[in-house]
């Protein structure tokens, strides 16, 4: 891998910028995708066709898909993680505004600090971390303030949403003290092959129809989140990761909520109150203070937001 100090020019810059962008209006594409599938039905298809793009990518660039002896039950338990994490996102977004979703999902990293500090040897809080998970959480609690209805109220889907970010750091955290013993995109493939039969079936047995509306917005969405969030995303990240190391790329991961906020506005129409803005620029201090000028970024693919 190169190293953190390698110099980058322009381009590359934008081009991660734009890799944010993506990653932030991810789950405005999820909520598109919901108004014509399932969420269970919506998950399990996404990520159906998400892998085949990864697998496609990884016989192409020769990359091996076995694995180590004993390796087989790491990879169920991050795989039994990201289905119920990306369960309870999927439901619980189905019951909320993007817009929260989005700010409720950028707490990843600052749960991850703090289980990092526990849990990896070598990762310990600063004071401008501390500072910075202060901040996050002092944006959440700006979101749940202000007009009733609006931004004042406490959904159902907000709950949930908590519970699959407590989930999702978890399986971070236990997914960092194993990664050095994977391929990268082992760790994002087969849990997604794991999970796909289950969503299917489960939203089979429980959505209330797996698919209802498949309009062109509803395609586009889904092809959004799967082709390009997930797939692309990932094999995007991966190589600008090893150009430029995580330092560098992870100085830019606060621009996702930024993003997520100002596209739930644009193409869902969800009121953008000046509580929600507060939150997101308390919320995306955080996450900058945290990654700026740290060696040991939180995580080395934004798992909340690309996939």
């Amino acid at each position: 891998m190169a190293s953190d100090n390698t110099d980058m020019t322009l381009f590359p810059g934008v081009f991660i910028i734009f890799l944010t962008v993506i990653f932030g209006g991810n789950t405005v594409a999820i909520k598109l995708a919901l108004t014509g599938m399932g969420p269970l039905t919506s998950a399990g298809l996404r990520f159906a066709l998400a892998a085949v793009a990864i697998a496609c990518w990884a016989r192409a660039t020769d990359r091996s898909f076995c694995i180590q002896t004993g390796q087989a039950f790491q990879l169920l338990i991050v795989s039994l993680a990201f289905t119920v994490q990306l369960a309870l996102f999927y439901l619980g977004l189905d019951r909320t505004y993007a817009s929260r979703g989005v700010l409720i999902s950028n707490l990843l990293p600052f749960f991850v600090l703090f289980l990092s500090h526990r849990f990896i040897p070598g990762e310990r809080i600063t004071w401008k971390k501390m500072a910075g998970i202060l901040l996050g959480f002092i944006g959440v609690t700006f979101m749940f303030t202000g007009t009733p209805g609006v931004s004042g109220s406490l959904h159902t889907g907000d709950l949930i949403i908590l519970a699959a970010v407590v989930v999702w750091s978890c399986n971070v955290v236990y997914t960092k003290r194993i990664i050095n013993d994977y391929s990268p995109f082992h760790l994002v493939l087969y849990p997604m092959i794991f999970s796909v039969p289950i969503f299917l079936s489960a939203g089979f047995l429980w959505d209330d129809r797996m698919l209802f509306n498949l309009n062109p917005t509803v395609i586009g969405a889904y092809a959004y989140q799967s082709l390009v969030s997930a797939a692309f995303g990932f094999v995007a990240w991966s190589t600008m990761l090893q150009r430029y190391g995580a330092s560098t790329l992870h100085a830019f991961v606060f621009i996702m909520p930024i993003a997520g906020v100002v596209f739930s506005g644009f193409l869902l129409n969800e009121p953008i109150t000046p509580n929600l803005v507060v939150a997101m620029v308390f919320i995306a201090v955080g996450i900058l203070m945290i990654h700026v000028g740290s060696k040991k970024p939180t995580f080395s693919f934004p798992l909340g937001r690309g996939v």
